[in-house]
């Protein structure tokens, strides 16, 4: 196929029944606002029968042309003309027949270069085009001086009714990612590496995605700021420092921007390097391998893929009877724009990351409800975890509200008031919603190819990530859990991986931690107490007080622990689970050993580890464990 970008060509969608290659050249708008001329290359006795000049001064297509009863001009009704940037301000009038011969010799279709080109050689086919594909409405004798030139694979039904009016660039590529966060990058890079052709798709101006922008960055940014003044209210050296160090909260949100800019800089840079076209624009699909890309400047751009990738992420779910329009009703994707500091705020939901903000706020001494619709905090953590974490939220002055949910949200111009099932009433500056997310699969076309998300949007795929269509894959976000950025970025590796190879790390397979950005931390990996227990499997545990280790003490970080569960018999680790200062990094050690060739307690009571470090929490917790045996 015809990569478009090498010859600066447009195709432009028409009434056509789908099928044909053609070329069609229209002339711009006049000077006087009248419409420029248009014709049809003459490459049959069809077509040079459309293009001859009658003894009225117009062509046999003008002649033909139904007129337009609105204007009273001939042309097509559908309006089918150039969008304005394709629009000239000047056009002249050649003087008689001669002048517009040579005008239509030398329009640019006639250039030898493009000619030698095989797509356009195949569309100087000889068929004739019916009379409503280049039909401009023009006054008689009126042609431009140049016209341009426009290659165009007519779109079907679907892109005529979704792209009406645009002008349309055509490529081509081996595959084609939908979304450039972690599993966009990550299916984008790995297909690279390995020879492909690749195009990556964004409906943002930058790259990143949500994971950098809105998400992921922002807010860790924002909570070690929130983590750094805590500890310099704590510093009893700083005590004069803190009282007047209280910053607004715009101004704390950006000291996340530096790190944005360096992360899309970066990330714009693994695209560049490893030759990964990318389009801005807002992708649909008009058949399983054409993918539709309108793009901000008025243009689509029509790209055809052997597969395509959909990592579109996901967004905060929006019930229908909750005004998110109104300043005082937030979600994760907009809290972060407050242009004041709320002297309150109530939180709805008790996920991660409703558990997550809670300790952000209450750092910053604003004064925290989290209303939880279960019993507990974060089921699927282990319950000592649990405990400890509802133990420490409690400590700082977050108030828990279990087996909550509520009736209806009432905004106000000076605040929130939170209804209640059970009759309580929660006022507050500022409500933040973070009850779940919703997959980003609307307005792809899904539906229409055979790809019918679930009533979350997400994307049902099997254990290789292949969708109901085996080209068509999605990783990230858009299928589900875990909803983790690390995940993500794996799983679209999987993808590139099971697409060029065919063999790939199964779904199932994939064991990434868990990482939850609370205060404190806190990260796991492998099965809990509880899920060991109900499969009668015969473990033991060992513990690690932060405590009792020299580098807890130094720093003052001496909440925390870690959680070693193993095999009383093998000696394999079975769950790791860390509460605490750095859980988040401390965690891969012990997930290298537990997805490597020796898993066994052994390896931590036989290792020797730096002193003194937080790592040297293993080596007590292994201790600890090998004391519970008999």
């Amino acid at each position: 196929m015809c990569n478009s970008r090498k010859f600066g060509t447009f195709a432009y969608p028409t009434e056509h029944d789908g099928s044909t290659d053609t070329i069609v050249r229209y002339a711009p708008r006049g000077a006087e606002g009248s419409r420029g001329s248009a014709g049809v290359s003459a490459t049959s006795p069809d077509d040079a029968a459309m293009t001859q000049t009658g003894n009225d001064g117009r062509t046999k297509c003008e002649r033909d042309a139904p007129t337009n009863q609105a204007s009273g001009r001939q042309g097509p009704t559908q309006g089918f003309y150039p969008p304005p940037q394709y629009r000239s301000s000047q056009t002249t009038e050649p003087a008689n027949e001669e002048a517009r011969r040579l005008t239509r010799r030398r329009a640019p279709y006639r250039s030898n270069a493009m000619l030698r080109d095989p797509f356009l050689r195949r569309c100087k086919s000889g068929r004739s085009l019916p009379d409503s594909v280049s039909r401009s409405a023009r006054e008689p004798n009126r042609r431009p001086e140049r016209a341009t030139v426009v290659v165009a694979r007519h779109p079907g039904p679907l892109a005529r009714r979704v792209f009406a009016g645009l002008a349309v660039a055509m490529s081509d590529y081996d595959l084609v990612v939908i979304g450039s966060g972690p599993a966009g990058e990550g299916a984008a890079m790995q297909a690279s590496k390995a020879g492909k052709r690749v195009a990556l798709v964004e409906r943002h101006p930058v790259v990143g995605g949500g994971c950098t922008h809105w998400g992921t960055i922002p807010s860790k940014a924002l909570r070690h700021t929130a983590g750094r003044m805590l500890e310099i209210r704590k510093d009893p050296l700083l005590a004069g420092v803190s009282e007047a160090l209280r910053p607004e909260f715009p101004k704390l949100i950006r000291t996340a921007d530096d790190v944005i800019k360096k992360q899309v800089t970066l990330r714009q840079g693994f695209y560049t390097r490893n030759s990964v076209h990318v389009v801005h624009g807002n992708a649909r699909f008009a058949s399983p391998n054409e993918l539709l890309v309108a793009q901000t400047s008025g243009t689509v751009e029509r790209i055809t893929s052997q597969a395509f990738v959909i990592a579109t992420g996901s967004r905060p779910y929006r019930p229908p009877d909750v005004d998110f329009s109104h300043p005082r009703v937030r979600d994760s994707d907009t809290i972060l724009d407050l242009d004041r500091s709320p002297r309150s705020i109530a939180i709805y939901g008790a996920g991660v990351i409703g558990c997550e903000y809670a300790c952000i706020f209450r750092n910053f001494d604003i004064k925290v409800d989290l209303i939880n619709q279960r019993n507990k905090l974060l089921s699927f953590l282990d319950d000592e975890i649990i405990d400890a974490l509802s133990y420490h939220l409690r400590d700082q002055g977050i108030i828990l509200r279990h087996d909550e949910e509520y009736e209806r949200i009432e905004p106000r111009d000076d605040g929130v008031i939170l209804h209640l099932k059970s009759g309580k009433k929660v006022r507050s500056d500022y409500l933040l919603w973070a009850n779940g997310r919703t997959g980003n699969s609307q307005n792809l076309g899904l539906e229409e190819i055979g790809i019918t998300p679930d009533h979350r949007g997400h994307i049902q795929v099997d254990e290789n990530y292949r969708t109901a269509l085996e080209h068509i894959y999605a990783a990230g976000d858009v299928i589900g859990p875990p909803g983790l950025a690390s995940a993500s970025y794996d799983q679209g590796r999987a993808v590139a991986r099971h697409w060029v190879t065919g063999t790939s790390t199964p779904r199932s397979e994939l064991s990434a931690p868990a990482g939850i950005y609370t205060a404190p931390e806190i990260s796991c990996i492998g099965r809990t107490e509880r899920e060991l227990t109900e499969e009668r499997v015969p473990y033991e545990v060992g513990r690690a007080q932060f405590r009792s280790l020299a580098r807890a003490q130094i720093t003052g970080q001496t909440v925390g622990m870690l959680k070693l569960l193993f095999h009383r018999e093998s000696l394999e680790i079975l769950g790791i689970h860390c509460f605490g200062d750095q859980a988040s990094e401390i965690i891969h050690i012990g997930q290298a050993v537990m997805n490597g060739g020796t898993n066994s307690l052994a390896y931590f009571v036989d290792t020797t580890f730096n002193y003194p470090t937080m790592a040297e929490a293993y080596r007590v917790a292994a201790l600890n464990g090998m004391n519970r045996l008999f």
